[in-house]
């Protein structure tokens, strides 16, 4: 079976929930606070393992507690982190999400030794034909552009999910890149466009394939409970979202990405892949985490 190989961010989140987040210069009172792995990079990588797929990690933690454990969180998950490094100088990344009563999060991230990824970091990483490799914006986006490069030239598969909306990435990355996943803001801001939440499907697409820089990509903008849109030069597919009663949507985007992946690695099409992933990502919505909160494929396939 073809792999996922997720080049991404590893942090320790601290999760409160609260009726509602503070205005500035207020104190509220939380309800609950947990501590968990996270960033968009573990929970991908998780949220790929959880479907059952071979699952390995580029990354870098600190030497830390949280570093050691979030390695134990690794191994006790089956995912390979043979290739996390372990920083001299850097602390493993963190981060701050405040969750309210409606679902929605406010989220402080210190990036720490993800900042430290680089090329190097992968070495010796076996690359086959039909692999699967994931990234994100919150590592450095030119250690991401050397691996998909050479991803690419092994036969592999690349997907970018790019968040948060950054404008360092160097043009090969683009290039390089065969299924780009943004939701609505980050399609609004690469494609240079004002999109509404609710903004019409052929807008999304028009936008979307302003992102294009090859005739065989693939765009796939994430519409929250609408479902998710993928585009190509010449074809339009809509996937249906699915309502739940949400407590946290922190990470559905992530458990999107790595069930995609997975169900890509397993040899779905690509419309499979995304109605997949879609039930899953609705899953994870119903619990409150990050790393921790991804379904397994038992759950999904009920749901399915």
């Amino acid at each position: 079976m073809a792999q996922v190989t997720v080049i991404g961010s590893i942090n320790y989140d601290i999760l409160s929930t609260m009726e509602r987040a503070p205005k500035a210069g207020e104190t509220v009172n939380g309800q609950t606070v947990q501590l968990m792995p996270g960033g968009k990079g573990l929970n991908q990588a998780v949220a790929a393992r959880q479907q059952g797929v071979p699952v390995s990690f580029v990354g870098k933690v600190g030497q830390d507690m949280f570093g050691d454990r979030i390695l134990s969180f690794f191994d006790e998950k089956g995912i390979d982190a043979t290739h996390v490094g372990r920083s001299p100088d850097e602390a493993t990344g963190s981060a701050l999400i405040l969750v309210d009563a409606t679902a929605e999060n406010r989220i402080v991230v210190i990036p720490a030794a993800n900042r430290q990824i680089v090329p190097a970091d992968a070495d010796g990483l076996a690359i086959s034909p039909g692999d699967i490799l994931v990234s994100q914006f919150e590592v450095p986006r030119t250690t991401i552009a050397a691996l998909f490069a050479k991803g690419r030239a092994a036969g592999a598969r690349t997907l970018l999910n790019a968040a948060p909306a950054l404008d360092d990435a160097p043009d090969s990355l683009w290039a390089d890149t065969d299924i780009l996943v943004v939701n609505e803001t980050e399609l609004g801001h690469f494609a240079g466009v004002e999109l509404s939440g609710d903004a019409a499907v052929a807008d999304i697409a028009t936008a979307a394939r302003r992102l294009l820089r090859r005739p065989d990509q693939v765009i796939i903008a994430t519409l929250g409970v609408r479902g998710a849109l993928a585009v190509t030069l010449d074809s339009e597919t809509l996937v249906p979202g699915r309502k739940v009663l949400a407590v946290d949507t922190t990470g559905a985007g992530d458990c999107f990405v790595g069930s995609l992946s997975a169900r890509l690695a397993a040899g779905d099409d690509l419309a499979t892949a995304m109605r997949y992933a879609n039930v899953a990502a609705s899953i994870a919505c119903t619990r409150v985490g990050t790393g921790t909160a991804m379904p397994v494929a038992e759950e999904v396939q009920a749901a399915l």
